[in-house]
C-alpha cells in the first residue's frame, strides 16, 4: 500500500468532512458571491499542493494571501476556520459511530474485554470482578481553563450536527427521511456561519460553570448510564454478574467558580452562586427523569414495602410515590435559584442524597419482586446510577487558593492580638502555633478585627464553605504548598470558620523543587497526631504538571513527577496512609497531555492503588466528552486503565534505566534552562515570533494570562505560553532540552540503552511517543515564515538555533523508535492531519500577515485586521486540537 492510499480516510467520513465542505461553501456564496468562495478554494488547493514541500508552489500560495485585500480577510479567514471545526465534528462523531468501517475492530471494546479475559486468567473473576470494576474510583475535575476558545452557542450548533450526522449514519442510503435531514445540516451550518465565532465579552466564572453543567446535561447525564449499562453486559458475559445498583466508578468535580489561585474574579460571592447553581441544575435534570418516570411507571402491582412507604392505597403506587419526590424538586428548584442570588426562600430543598435514592430505590426493588424486571432496568435504573453519580450537587466543587492568602490573614490575626510576626517565624515555631491554635476552644477570630479586604475575601469563602451549600465542596487545594504549616493554616482557618469537620486539604506540588520535595513535607505532615486524626487515614496530594515543565522543562518535569509519585507512595504506605493522586493535566503535552491509558499505564506501579483523580481541561472536555457516544468510549478508557494499573501493574525500572533517566532529566533542565532562563534575547524573539501579545485581544476565559503584570516568562502562565508556540507551530515547550539530554546520551554509545527502555518501560515509552505525535504537529517552515515576517534580524539566528534544535530532536525520536518517519505507526493521527494541514497552513501565513500588518502601525489598525487574527487563532487552535 503507498503512503498516499494509507492516508485515505474513511469513505464515510470523506462523505461527512465533503458534505459539511459544501455546504459551508454554498454559504459562503450565497453571501459574497462566486468570486470569494473561488478564492478560497484556490488558497486551499494551492496550500495543498504548498504542503507537498514545493518552495515554488509554496511561494505562489504566499502570493495569493500578501495580495489579499482587507475587505477579504476576515471571509476568508472565517471560511478556513468554520471549515476546521465542522471536520471535528464530523471526525468526533465518526469515530463512535456503528458504520465506520473499523467498527467491529473497535479498539475501546477490545481494550476493556481482553482486558478481563487477562484478569479472569490472572484468578480475578466472579464476584472479584465485580468487585474490582465497581471500586475503580475515578474522578474526573472539569476546569476552564483559558484554551476553550469556542462559544457555547456555537458548541451547541455542533452538537446538534453531530446529532444529524448520526441519524444520517443509522438511515439506509435511500430513506426519505435523508432530505431532510441534509436540509437540516445545511441550516446549522448556515446559522453557524452568520453567528461571530469570537467571543466579544470574556465570560465570567459563573459563565464558565454553566458551561460545566451543559456538559453534564447535554452528554454525561447519558454517557454515565450508558457507560455502567455496557460493564454490566461485559461482566454478565463472563459470568461475574452486574454491578450494584449505585456503583460510580466514574465521578465528576469541577474547577469552575472554584479556582481562586490568580484569579480574582473568582470571589465567595461567586463561589456561592455556583455551588447553588449547580443545586438547581441537579434538580431539574432529575426532575426531568422523575417526570418521564411517572408516565412510564403507570402499572399497579407494587411491594408490600412500597404500599407502607406510600401509607394509602391506590391504584398508582410508583406515580404516587414519585409525586412527593417531583414535588421536593420543584422547591429544590426554586430555593436553590433563590439561594444563587442572595435571597432566602422557605421552601424546603432535596439537600440529602438519600431522601432522593431511598424512594426510586423501593420503586425498582417493588417492580423486580412483581416480576417486571426488564422495566426496572430502563430509566429507573438509569436515574439510579445519575444519583450515585453525581448526586443533589451535580459536580462537588474544588476550591484552591494559593498558601501565601492563609498566612497572610494568620499574619495580620496575629499583628492583631500581638502575638508576633507570623512570616518571620519558622516552621517549627508555625507548626507549635497552629496546632495549639486548633486544639484551643478559644475562637480564632476577633470580634473587632477588621481584616484586610484581601484577608476577609478568604474569611468570606470559607464561610460559604460552612454553610449547606459548603456540602457540595470535594476539597481544599492549596497551590504553592511547601511545608506542613500551609496544610494545617487552612485547617485552623476552616475550624474558625466552622466548615465542616475533615474537609479534605490537598497540597499541590507544582515546580521542579517542590516535586522534589514533596515526599519529605508530607511524612513530616503524616507524622503529626493531630494531622493523622484530621484526615483519618486518607490523603490527597496533587501533582503539577503545568508550571513543572514552564519551569524546568517537559524531560525533567515528567521525571520529577514520576518520582514524587513513587516516594508519596512509599512513605504513604510506610505511615498506613491511603493515599489519592491528584494528576494536574492539561490538554496538551507540555502539560501532561496526551492519550489517557498511555498515560496511567505510564504511572509508577502501585501509584493508583487508591483510585485516580485527574484534570480534564479546556477544549479537552468538548472533544474527550462533548458528546454521549464519544464520552462514554473515554470514560471506558480511563475504567480500563485503572484496572490495568492496579491489578496488572507493569515491573517497575531496574537501577540502571533509573540512573538513565536521572541523568537525561539532568541535562534536560540544564538545557532548557539556559535557553529559556539564561539566553538574553529570548524572551524577545518569543514575543516577537509568536501571538503571545495579542491573545490578550481574545475572551477566552475569566481567568488574567499573567499571574502578575510585565515581567518575563515566570509571570507568564503556562496555558498562554504553550498556546503561543503553538500557534506557530513550533511546540517549544514540549522538547526544549529534550534535545540535548537526548543527544549527550546517544553520543556517549547509549542508544541501544534507550531503545530498551522505550521497549520495556511504559513510562518511558510514553513519553518518546508523545513527543513523536507533537513533533508531527510542529513546523519548521511555517515557524520560520513568522520569523521572517515578524522578528528583528538580529534576533533571527535565534529562530534559526530552534529550529535546528528541533530538526535534532526528531532525529533522535526516529533512532530511538527505529523508524523512518514521524506516525509511520499512527495512521490515524496522519489521516487526521492531512486533512487539516490544507486549511491550517493558510491561516498560519496569514496570521503571520495579520501580526505584521498590526504591528507596523497599532496607532491605526482596521476592524478586518483585527477581527481576521482573532478568528485565526481560533481556526489554528481548532486544527491543532491541544493546544493548550
Amino acid at each position: 500500500m503507498s503512503k498516499q492510499e494509507a492516508l485515505q480516510l474513511d469513505p464515510l467520513l470523506r462523505d461527512k468532512v465533503r458534505l459539511l465542505g459544501n455546504l459551508l461553501g454554498h454559504t459562503i456564496e450565497n453571501q459574497y458571491g462566486d468570486e470569494m468562495l473561488r478564492r478560497i478554494e484556490d488558497i486551499r488547493k494551492q496550500a495543498k499542493k504548498a504542503r507537498a514541500g514545493d518552495n515554488a508552489e509554496r511561494d505562489r500560495l504566499l502570493a495569493l494571501l500578501k495580495t489579499m485585500p482587507d475587505d477579504a480577510l476576515v471571509p476568508v479567514v472565517r471560511g478556513f476556520n468554520q471549515f476546521l471545526n465542522l471536520a471535528n465534528i464530523a471526525e468526533q462523531q465518526h469515530g463512535a459511530s456503528w458504520r465506520r468501517q473499523d467498527f467491529h475492530q473497535d479498539e475501546v471494546e477490545q481494550m476493556f474485554n481482553s482486558l478481563l479475559d487477562r484478569l479472569q486468567a490472572s484468578g480475578v473473576d466472579g464476584v472479584e470482578l465485580t468487585h474490582k470494576v465497581a471500586d475503580t474510583n475515578i474522578e474526573l475535575v472539569l476546569t476552564a481553563h483559558p484554551t476553550e476558545i469556542t462559544r457555547r452557542t456555537l458548541i451547541q450548533k455542533y452538537d446538534l450536527i453531530a446529532s444529524l450526522l448520526q441519524q444520517r449514519d443509522d438511515l439506509r442510503d435511500d430513506h426519505p427521511s435523508l432530505p431532510h435531514i441534509e436540509q437540516q445540516l445545511s441550516s446549522l451550518v448556515e446559522e453557524i456561519w452568520y453567528t461571530d465565532e469570537i467571543r466579544q465579552v470574556r465570560p465570567t466564572a459563573v459563565d464558565e460553570a454553566k458551561w460545566g453543567f451543559a456538559v453534564i446535561e447535554n452528554s454525561l447525564w447519558q454517557a454515565v448510564p450508558d457507560l455502567l449499562r455496557n460493564l454490566d453486559e461485559s461482566l454478565r458475559e463472563r459470568g461475574a454478574g452486574a454491578l450494584p445498583l449505585t456503583a460510580a466508578p466514574v465521578r465528576f468535580s469541577s474547577w469552575m467558580g472554584g479556582d481562586r489561585d490568580g484569579n480574582p474574579n473568582v470571589t465567595s460571592v461567586v463561589t456561592r452562586e455556583v455551588l447553588h447553581l449547580a443545586r438547581w441544575m441537579a434538580a431539574d435534570l432529575f426532575l426531568r427523569d422523575v417526570e418521564e418516570l411517572s408516565m412510564q411507571l403507570s402499572m399497579s402491582a407494587a411491594s408490600a414495602e412500597l404500599k407502607h412507604y406510600i401509607g394509602e392505597e391506590t391504584l398508582e403506587p410508583y406515580r404516587r410515590c414519585l409525586h412527593s419526590v417531583r414535588e421536593r424538586l420543584e422547591d429544590t428548584k426554586v430555593w436553590a435559584a433563590a439561594m444563587a442570588k442572595g435571597q432566602d426562600s422557605h421552601c424546603q430543598p432535596l439537600l440529602d442524597e438519600e431522601e432522593l435514592l431511598q424512594p426510586l430505590m423501593l420503586c425498582y426493588h417493588s417492580l423486580v419482586d412483581c416480576g417486571q424486571e426488564s422495566v426496572a432496568n430502563g430509566l429507573l435504573l438509569d436515574t439510579l446510577r445519575r444519583v450515585a453519580c453525581f448526586g443533589l450537587t451535580l459536580l462537588r466543587l474544588d476550591v484552591r487558593q494559593e498558601s501565601t492568602r492563609h498566612a497572610d490573614v494568620l499574619q495580620e490575626i496575629c499583628h492583631f492580638y500581638g502575638w508576633g510576626d507570623y512570616h518571620s517565624w519558622d516552621e517549627e515555631k508555625k507548626q507549635t502555633f497552629l496546632i495549639t491554635e486548633l486544639k484551643s476552644r478559644r475562637p480564632l477570630i476577633p470580634v473587632s478585627w477588621q481584616p484586610s479586604a484581601e484577608a476577609q475575601e478568604v474569611l468570606d469563602t470559607m464561610n460559604v464553605l460552612a454553610t449547606r451549600a459548603g456540602d457540595g465542596v470535594s476539597c481544599y487545594i492549596i497551590s504553592m504548598a511547601s511545608e506542613p504549616s500551609d496544610v494545617l493554616a487552612v485547617a485552623l482557618l476552616l475550624q474558625a470558620c466552622g466548615v465542616r469537620d475533615h474537609l479534605p486539604i490537598v497540597p499541590l506540588f507544582e515546580t521542579l523543587d517542590d516535586l522534589k520535595q514533596s515526599s519529605p513535607r508530607m511524612e513530616k505532615l503524616w507524622s503529626l497526631e493531630w494531622y493523622r486524626d484530621y484526615c483519618q487515614g486518607a490523603q490527597q496530594v496533587m501533582i503539577g504538571y503545568s508550571d513543572s515543565s514552564k519551569d524546568a522543562g517537559q524531560l525533567a518535569a515528567v521525571w520529577a513527577q514520576y518520582r514524587a509519585q513513587e516516594s508519596l507512595s512509599a512513605v504513604a504506605r510506610d505511615k498506613g496512609i491511603r493515599l489519592r493522586l491528584f494528576h494536574g493535566r492539561g490538554g496538551s503535552v507540555g502539560r501532561g497531555g496526551g492519550p489517557a491509558h498511555r498515560a496511567i499505564l505510564a504511572q509508577p506501579p502501585g501509584s493508583v492503588a487508591n483510585g485516580l483523580r485527574v484534570t480534564e481541561q479546556g477544549e479537552m472536555i468538548r472533544f474527550k466528552f462533548g458528546l454521549p457516544d464519544v464520552a462514554t468510549r473515554n470514560l471506558k478508557v480511563y475504567v480500563s486503565a485503572v484496572l490495568e494499573a492496579n491489578l496488572l501493574p507493569p515491573e517497575a525500572p531496574g537501577e540502571e534505566w533509573r540512573e538513565m533517566m536521572e541523568q537525561l532529566a539532568a541535562d534536560g533542565v540544564k538545557s532548557y534552562r539556559a535557553m529559556v532562563r539564561d539566553t538574553a534575547d529570548f524572551v524577545r524573539y518569543f514575543r516577537s515570533a509568536t501571538p503571545e501579545q495579542e491573545l490578550g485581544k481574545l475572551a477566552l476565559g475569566s481567568r488574567p494570562a499573567r499571574r502578575k503584570s510585565g515581567g518575563g516568562i515566570e509571570t507568564l502562565r503556562a496555558i498562554p505560553w504553550i498556546f503561543a508556540w503553538t500557534q506557530m507551530r513550533l511546540m517549544l515547550p514540549a522538547w526544549l532540552g529534550s534535545d540535548e539530554a537526548l543527544g549527550t546520551a546517544i553520543a556517549a554509545g547509549k542508544l541501544d540503552e534507550l531503545r530498551s527502555m522505550y521497549q520495556g518501560w511504559p513510562f518511558f515509552r510514553t513519553y518518546i511517543d508523545m513527543l513523536e505525535m507533537v513533533l508531527s504537529k510542529a513546523d519548521a517552515e511555517i515557524a520560520h515564515y513568522y520569523e521572517a515576517r515578524l522578528v528583528e534580524p538580529e534576533l533571527q539566528p535565534l529562530g534559526s538555533q530552534l529550529r535546528s534544535r528541533m530538526a535534532t530532536i526528531r532525529a533522535h525520536v526516529l533512532q530511538i523508535k527505529e523508524q523512518q518517519s514521524l506516525l509511520q505507526n499512527n495512521l490515524a493521527l496522519q489521516q487526521s492531519m492531512s486533512v487539516r494541514n490544507p486549511y491550517t497552513d493558510p491561516l498560519h501565513y496569514l496570521q503571520a500577515e495579520l501580526l505584521y500588518r498590526e504591528r507596523q502601525d497599532q496607532d491605526v489598525i482596521s476592524a478586518e485586521v483585527e477581527k481576521a487574527l482573532k478568528v485565526s487563532m481560533a481556526g489554528i487552535a481548532a486544527g491543532m486540537r491541544n493546544t493548550g
